[in-house]
């Protein structure tokens, strides 16, 4: 390359760059903007997300992208992004700005964890003088400490986030304690809790049981489901779900037994399937690079899933797996199958395999809500 060329490109680069800050500058603005639009929202009574809005944003993006001569699958993807950043703005600000937790304060046991941190951050954010109990606290750390038994539990809130079979026997010691506050667990079964909650219910404890389904780096709420199970104090269920009244979580509220069953399902039978996935391509030899090579929109979906279970925390899944008194049905399900699509392939039974698709097909469908709801 030339001097001259090398100077060109130079040049480019560099009016690149300033464009990209441009870029910025105007994201800023618009993220200013959003949170002028929240607390208008807020002073009137409306809901932080509307969807048409949203809809009419991304087509009225599209076409003036079409004039532009950008593609309209960026653009559109672009526009989610930047609609998705304004509402994780516009929500964490009224979440603040309601303040539902201010002079209270609350005791997240379990609070060094990675969902023991997302509540503490949460609770706070709503005004909460938070306090953490975990024996992973670092010495010296304000409102913390090591152990939960070692200090009063005088709170108004206790949460209780640390690991399945130790949140059951922490249920069971505060239950003898009988602590005055709200108390609940976030766990993602409730089959080795069930004695703990039963307990603290019993001593006239304000209990419920909450599952919020979604991991601890999520920042917008918006799409994500929070469960709530009674266990026999509706007020302690309704003081849960008024935490999340600022957010546009959706809540559900079912059983304790009807939870841990759909839950087989929902998270035993999909982290089954990935962490078969991965084990078969582990043992099989095949190099991911090469895979990657010779991939397909469908394994690259796949892998990018898998990838994110494998991740994970291995005995968090574990536990799901082994402590759910519903799981061994979905792993039979799985398991058989597997060996449906199997006998259909080694049996040149062609009509049964495309019966399996249709009928896959089917259910998928009608899961789908109609068009415009």
């Amino acid at each position: 390359m030339t001097e001259a060329e090398n100077k060109i490109l130079s040049d480019l680069r560099r009016t690149l760059t300033e464009v990209d800050g441009r870029i910025l500058e105007l994201v800023a603005e618009r993220q200013r903007l959003v949170e002028e639009i929240g607390r208008s929202k807020q002073v009137k009574g409306q809901a932080t997300r509307d969807f048409a809005r949203e809809k009419d944003v991304i087509e009225g993006a599209v076409a003036k992208g079409q004039g532009l001569g950008i593609p309209s699958d960026t653009v559109e993807m672009l526009m989610r992004l930047l609609i998705r950043s304004s509402l994780t703005t516009q929500e964490q600000h009224r979440v603040s700005s309601e303040g539902r937790g201010s002079g209270r304060r609350a005791l997240v046991i379990g609070g060094a964890g990675q969902m023991g941190r997302w509540f503490a951050e949460f609770l706070t954010s709503q005004g909460y003088g938070v306090e953490i109990a975990d024996p992973a606290a670092e010495s010296g750390q304000p409102g913390a400490r090591r152990d939960w038994e070692e200090g009063p539990l005088d709170q108004d809130l206790i949460v209780v986030a640390a690991p399945l079979v130790k949140s059951g026997q922490i249920l069971q010691g505060l239950a003898r304690r009988k602590p005055g506050g709200l108390i609940f667990d976030v766990g993602s079964l409730k089959s080795p809790l069930r004695g703990g909650l039963t307990a603290l219910a019993e001593a006239g404890c304000r209990v419920t049981s909450v599952h919020p389904m979604f991991g601890p780096d999520t920042r917008l709420l918006s799409g994500r489901h929070v469960i709530f199970a009674d266990v026999g104090h509706a007020g302690a269920t309704r003081e849960a779900r008024a935490l999340f009244e600022s957010t546009m979580v959706e809540q559900v509220e079912m059983s304790l037994e009807q939870h841990d069953r759909l839950i087989a399902f929902v998270l035993g039978l999909s982290h089954a399937l990935n962490i078969a996935f991965f084990t078969a391509l582990a043992e099989s030899g095949a190099e991911v690079p090469l895979l990657s090579r010779l991939s397909s929109t469908t394994f690259d979906a796949q892998l990018e899933v898998c990838s994110r279970v494998a991740g994970e925390n291995p005995w968090l899944y574990f536990e799901i797996q082994s402590l759910n008194e519903h799981g061994p049905a979905a792993l039979s399900a799985l398991a058989r199958s597997v060996q449906r699509i199997r006998d259909a392939v080694d049996s040149g039974d062609a009509e049964g395999f495309v019966r399996l698709m249709e009928q896959g097909r089917d259910y998928l469908a009608s899961r789908r809500p109609p068009e415009g709801a």
